[in-house]
């Protein structure tokens, strides 16, 4: 459970963003639209297998 508490003089607005920053690190949404549908395992293991593929490609081009 999430608690974001509003301090002296600090706007609405700036705690909802805080509130928003700490729910989006938690990666509850995140884990809510991947259970959305069913996905076999392998494809699950094939995309992280391309995503690190990727991540490398990237690293290598950037040196």
């Amino acid at each position: 459970m999430l608690i974001v508490e509003v301090k002296n003089n600090e706007s609405l607005d700036k705690a909802l963003r805080r509130f928003k920053k700490k729910f989006e690190k938690t990666g509850v949404l995140r884990e809510i639209r991947s259970r959305s549908y069913f996905q076999k395992d392998s494809i699950t293991k094939r995309q992280v297998v391309n995503r690190a593929k990727r991540r490398q490609e990237l690293s290598i081009q950037e040196i």
